[in-house]
């Protein structure tokens, strides 16, 4: 099976892909949210699954940039935070306060986590500056963000972590699939199997990512001084840790973005960094085999796996 997120086999299953543009351009100013008698019944994900313990990881927030960059080169999601958010008053504390909702909608069985998160978006609509209507729910934008979730996974198996196996990345896959459904919205257009996410992301990637405003705008992508994204943290901290945290996240996300994406951000990136980061990846890897299971967790991914009576036996981790 093809390795995710690269630039290879983008026009591998043209058929697969020609269906996906147009599904995109139908879908420009539909909703996803369903009615209640038509959401999923599927049953939530518990401590057996293996995206319990591969999101809920520390090692996820090395991708937050990674995932950050991508949700905000698509079209969509641009036109929105620069229409809707104050985004670029703080990003660092935007980007902490959209992370610790989506944590919690995954370790939350009941789904009211994750329809607060869709509920936020109800009222997020306007047009792009081609003149394309929006809505923050649309489709294409909406599992756009679910799957960059589902990508840090991928990505911090290869780079930070123990390597997956192909059932492994079919089984996260379809688990992102009932993670999604707690969202309450409409999974009929997603891709059905790992396989056909792999034609689905490289098409997205490849043909409606873009080097946006926002991107622009960005003074964490910029290099650019940025201040605290939490009043608790003393300045003299920030001042000392700050700027290069903000760089050691760029320059992850910029490593490990897919090679199409990095070229259309114009970002360089040379088989010497690639060693650089293989090498720091190979030193976080190291480190967290050390670690208890338990202490590799999130504080919300760890009392959700305590809080339960199967325990973490069921799941393989790296």
């Amino acid at each position: 099976m093809r390795r995710l997120l690269t630039s290879g086999d983008v026009n591998s299953h043209p058929e697969c892909n020609a269906f996906h543009i147009q599904r995109h351009q139908e879908i420009a100013m539909t909703t996803t949210e369903l009615p209640l008698h038509r959401r999923s019944t599927a049953p939530a994900l518990g401590p057996d699954s293996l995206t319990w313990h591969r999101f809920g990881d520390w090692r996820t927030a090395l991708l937050i940039s990674w995932s950050g960059t991508l949700q905000v080169m698509h079209p969509v999601i641009d036109a929105a935070l620069v229409q809707h958010s104050t985004v670029f008053d703080n990003e660092l504390a935007r980007l902490a306060r959209s992370a610790g909702p989506i944590i919690r909608a995954l370790y939350d069985p009941t789904g009211a986590e994750a329809r607060t998160i869709r509920d936020m978006h109800k009222d997020i609509k306007g047009t792009t500056d081609d003149g394309r209507r929006y809505h923050a729910l649309n489709p294409g934008p909406y599992f756009l963000a679910h799957a960059t979730f589902l990508g840090t996974q991928y990505v911090v198996a290869d780079y930070f972590g123990e390597p997956l196996t192909t059932a492994e990345k079919e089984q996260l896959y379809q688990e992102s699939k009932q993670w999604y459904a707690l969202y309450g919205v409409s999974a009929t257009h997603l891709p059905e199997t790992y396989a056909d996410f792999v034609d689905y992301w490289n098409e997205m990637v490849g043909t409606v990512l873009e080097k946006t405003e926002t991107v622009r705008r960005s003074r964490l992508l910029s290099g650019l001084p940025m201040p605290r994204p939490d009043d608790r943290i003393p300045g003299v901290v920030w001042r000392l840790v700050g700027p290069a945290l903000g760089r050691l996240l760029v320059w992850i996300a910029r490593g490990t973005l897919p090679p199409v994406a990095r070229d259309k951000l114009g970002w360089e990136w040379s088989a010497a960094d690639e060693r650089r980061l293989r090498r720091f990846g190979a030193a976080v890897r190291i480190g967290f085999r050390i670690l208890p299971e338990r202490w590799r967790l999130t504080p919300i991914a760890r009392r959700a796996c305590d809080g339960t009576a199967s325990g973490s036996r069921g799941a393989r981790v790296g």
